[in-house]
Parts: C-alpha cells; sequence; structure tokens
C-alpha cells in the first residue's frame, strides 16, 4: 500500500470509530492521534492507537490525516494545516457542512491533496468511549471531490471500505443541500415537534401517552446544541431553504383539513408513503440496495445461534440484521439483509431447512 500511515485529529465519536475499525480491519497501517491526553491513554490503553501527536503539525508526517474535530475546530485546523500539506499527503475531513472547507481549500497554496468527507452515521451519545468498530457498517460515506493525482487514492478508497462504509460522491453544493432536507431539518423538526406537544391540561402531562412513533420521531431532539450551532451557522442558507419547503407542505396540509378536503389528504398519505417505501430499509443511508429475508422467530434461547449457524456453515453472509416486531413469550419478526438477490434466496432455502417460515 501507499499509504502506511494514518492520523486521525480529534478521538471522538467518529474518530475513535475509525481508529477502532482500521485496527480491525487487518490493513498494515500505523495509527496516530492527536486529542487530549486522557483521550489517548485510553486509546492507547486499549490499544486503538499505535502512537500519539504533541500536535496536529506532527499529522504531516502520515501519508492520510483524517480530520475528526467539531466543526469550527475543524475549520480552524484545515486553515492550519491545508497549506503546510506535501505532495505526500492527503487531508480528509468528517464534518456534516462540506462546502466550507472546499471555499477555504480554494483560497490557501498547497502541494497536497483533500478530499471532502462526511460518513452518514452516528449515534446519541459522542466521544471516544461511545465510539464504535461497527459504527460504519453499511453507512454511505460521501466524498464531495476526488483527489486521483495522489499516490494513494485507491489505498484512501480501499479504507473507506474497510470501515464497511458504501463510498459515493455529490458535490459540496449538492451535499450542503441533501443534508440540509435530510438531517439538519429533521434535526430541527424534532425539536420544535417535542416543544409544540410540550402542554399540560390540568394535571395531564402530554408526554405520559406518548407512544413509540412519537419517540422514535423526537429521538434526535436529545442531541447536544453545541454540535448543531456551527452546522446551522455554516449551512445556513440551505436549512432556510429545506424549512421554506416544509413550511409550505404544512400549509397545504392545513388547508386540506380545514376546508374538509380529505381526498386530496388521503392522496399526500399515499404519495407520502410511496416516496418513504422507496427509501432502502437496508443501509444507514440512501445508496445501493440490499435484499430482505423477513424470518420469524419464536421467543426461546438458541433461535437466533440456529439461524446464524446454519448460514455460516453454508456460507452465506448477513449485511445487516434488524429486529422488527417482537411479542413477549410468543417471538417477533427479524429483517435480514444480503448483498445479493441469490445471496438471498439461498439464505431463504437455508433458514427454512432448518424449521424456520420466512418471506421476502
Amino acid at each position: 500500500m501507499e499509504i502506511k500511515s494514518v492520523s486521525i485529529i480529534g478521538l471522538g465519536l467518529i474518530g475513535g470509530s475509525i481508529a477502532k475499525s482500521l485496527k480491525v480491519s487487518n490493513l498494515p497501517l500505523s495509527i496516530s492521534a492527536f486529542d487530549h491526553d486522557q483521550v489517548l491513554d485510553a486509546a492507547i490503553a486499549e490499544k486503538v492507537v499505535d502512537s500519539k501527536l504533541n500536535s496536529i503539525d506532527e499529522a504531516l508526517e502520515s501519508e492520510l490525516i483524517f480530520l475528526c474535530l467539531p466543526l469550527d475546530a475543524s475549520i480552524a485546523a484545515f486553515k492550519e494545516l491545508a497549506p503546510k500539506l506535501t505532495e505526500k499527503n492527503l487531508l480528509t475531513d468528517v464534518c456534516g457542512v462540506k462546502s466550507i472547507f472546499h471555499k477555504e481549500w480554494k483560497e490557501c497554496s498547497s502541494k497536497g491533496f483533500f478530499a471532502g468527507g462526511h460518513p452518514m452515521t452516528g449515534k446519541e451519545k459522542g466521544g471516544f468511549e461511545n465510539s464504535d468498530s461497527l459504527l460504519f457498517e453499511n453507512s454511505i460515506y460521501i466524498l464531495t471531490n476526488e483527489a486521483k493525482d495522489f499516490s494513494g487514492w485507491n489505498d484512501f478508497i480501499e479504507i473507506l471500505h474497510s470501515l464497511g462504509a458504501r463510498v459515493t460522491f455529490l458535490t459540496p453544493k449538492i451535499h450542503d443541500m441533501v443534508v440540509a432536507s435530510v438531517s439538519h431539518l429533521p434535526q430541527l423538526v424534532a425539536v420544535a415537534l417535542i416543544n409544540s406537544a410540550n402542554l399540560k391540561d390540568s394535571d395531564v402531562n402530554f408526554y405520559d401517552y406518548a407512544a413509540g412513533g412519537f419517540r422514535d420521531m423526537t429521538r434526535i431532539a436529545s442531541s447536544a446544541f453545541d454540535i448543531w450551532e456551527p452546522i446551522v451557522r455554516q449551512n445556513k442558507d440551505k436549512i432556510l431553504s429545506a424549512l421554506s419547503s416544509f413550511e409550505e407542505e404544512l400549509h397545504e396540509v392545513r388547508e386540506l383539513i380545514t376546508n374538509g378536503k380529505f381526498s386530496f389528504l388521503a392522496e399526500r398519505f399515499e404519495s407520502a408513503r410511496i416516496k418513504r417505501d422507496e427509501i432502502p430499509k437496508n443501509t444507514k443511508g440512501m445508496i445501493s440496495q440490499l435484499y430482505d429475508v423477513f424470518v420469524y422467530v419464536k421467543d426461546q434461547p438458541g433461535e437466533i445461534s440456529k439461524i446464524s449457524t446454519a448460514l455460516y456453515e453454508n456460507n452465506v453472509n448477513i449485511k445487516d440484521m434488524e429486529l422488527l416486531k417482537i411479542r413477549e413469550g410468543m417471538g417477533g419478526t427479524f429483517r435480514l439483509a444480503f448483498s445479493t438477490k441469490e445471496e438471498a434466496v439461498k439464505a431463504k432455502k437455508t433458514i427454512e431447512a432448518v424449521g424456520f417460515s420466512t418471506k421476502v
């Protein structure tokens, strides 16, 4: 490999997960990292990284540099590092806004290379303590430009694939438009929905009656504002555009209800159902499809083991697995996802052969 060493600046949820994933990938890489001493000490103790960096400038000794700090800190570090890159360095970030980095890149003079990146994955809680080697499995990893003149470009793509991610390309402008609609807008809507439901009538607390659907829709409302503030600030125009479109849709729905036009409202529901069903159920974002097999499993010990063992013995690899419904004492339905239609068919036959009912 052309890339032999990787430096990770920031070992939070994303940076820590990159380090952990690379460590179990068996790629011949030396990994160094920069962060607070206590975080680095924990990473060294867990053998997640091989060495500490005393400053971000020391990352320039590595061929590949992942910039994994919060947005504002990443922009500041980017401005410091970009002009110092040499032809042996590829710098990439993982932030949720991309246009600002390309603007800074165009304005600086650098002999090195840059590829804007955004892994579309995460957790409700951040920090190295919550990082996970499987965080990127089946997730989209957006790159906003290519740097094919970099000698280790193919190695870089292989490294991203080793994380379990699926690489796709968008321009910075399109990226920021997309995430404004599918990531930033839902965050703001979840916050608004929680706050609009914050009502009490006499001694009745509305939240006491919130079912699973409400909890699922508002889960991301728990996100910390200090993470979101720079994202909203840096992607303000695209977010305002997404909010305007959402407001127009809400206004039209309100008018249909006010005027009793329920047949037209039904069309809105049907349109939403069709569009919702187009979203792949088997990735952490919208990209290439996997193939599902649904299995009913009784609520008793060893059932999942029977399925996984049978698939293993028949050399069938599960790409994703999800528990859809469960009834205590009875059982539940699992969704198993496979890379190809042929693998899904083979899995279905294998699972049925050991006594389970399935559907596709």
